[in-house]
């Protein structure tokens, strides 16, 4: 069964939220939230709704302001919106966040994200660091060192030339266009995200799906990136707080990995004594749409299920 019919949740933001949901099947144990990555939805993660479920778990998945079918008065599509706008992303979260928990009284809640939405998850960890019962992060990068602070340049120069709500003509260059550069023989300007052929053609295909983030999206993904960067913003997080860190070996997005082994390396150091970290050989970009995504689907919902016992 896929993701039931969306509804519309009010974020005090002022955003609309398109929000899906797919019950657990039998006694639920315990809640999955899902936050998606940079130009792509919440619908894409059905198949991996539908394997929480099998396995007891209720799961959650907005799509973020300037993405899907979410609308939010400041935030045309493709943007984030005005002023400091990670703390909206994050808001919106704790918006959907709030109503998992009213409806879900008592059941444990693990935050996962991929890709920019693992920089979401980890955010809103960190910014409310006892609401989350544990956390996933996914295929993100956090430690983007001095190239990150080349971009930031970039992008304030490119928001007085372009504005907020332009499209960046130079960040694509250096992240997609980039990443697409670094698969031998590819077909497609996507084939960094999967192996599978099928799954990078559907996600061509689909209009929520590939298209060129805002001046000002971009520059809130980097102070989502430098948030999570500074140690100091980890202190009241939990040192017990179940973790998990997942990469691919061939994701370009994280350097093949090393930005995730980078982030458990940190967080050891910090004290977390709860943390899984893996990075899977061969393994591109998005590993839920992966040739190997069934292996990596249950290595999750495995370490779900201790996660919450």
């Amino acid at each position: 069964m896929p993701f039931e019919p969306p509804t519309s949740l009010r974020s005090p933001t002022g955003a609309e939220l398109r929000l899906f949901s797919r019950p657990a099947e039998g006694r639920p144990r315990a809640v999955v939230q899902i936050n998606h990555g940079l130009a792509e939805h919440a619908a894409r993660y059905g198949r991996f709704a539908d394997a929480l479920a099998a396995r007891g778990f209720h799961v959650y998945a907005h799509d973020h302001r300037g993405h899907g079918g979410t609308h939010a008065p400041d935030a045309p599509p493709r943007s984030f919106g005005a002023g400091r706008a990670s703390d909206k992303v994050i808001a919106d979260v704790a918006a959907v966040h709030d109503r998992i928990a009213r409806l879900n009284r008592g059941l444990p809640v693990i935050v996962f994200g991929h890709s920019m939405g693992g920089l979401i998850a980890l955010g809103f960890a960190l910014r409310h660091p006892r609401r989350a019962h544990a956390l996933a992060v996914w295929n993100a990068n956090v430690s983007a060192g001095p190239a990150g602070h080349l971009a930031r340049g970039l992008l304030a120069w490119e928001r007085m030339r372009l504005g907020s709500d332009a499209p960046s003509r130079l960040l694509p260059r250096l992240t997609f266009q980039a990443w697409a550069r670094t698969v031998p023989r590819a077909r497609t300007a996507f084939d960094w995200l999967s192996r599978d052929g099928a799954e990078v053609d559907r996600y061509v295909a689909d209009p929520h799906c590939g298209w060129d983030a805002s001046v000002g999206m971009w520059q809130a993904v980097f102070d989502l990136i430098a948030f999570g960067a500074a140690d100091a913003n980890y202190k009241a997080l939990p040192r017990a707080m179940p973790i998990q860190l997942v990469g691919g070996a061939h994701d370009p997005a994280t350097a093949g990995g090393k930005a995730v082994e980078r982030l458990a390396a940190r967080l050891r150091a910090m004290g977390f004594s709860n943390l899984q970290s893996r990075v899977y050989a061969e393994t591109r970009h998005e590993s839920l749409n992966e040739v190997n995504r069934d292996l990596i689907t249950r290595d999750f919902t495995d370490w779900a299920e201790r996660a919450i016992a």
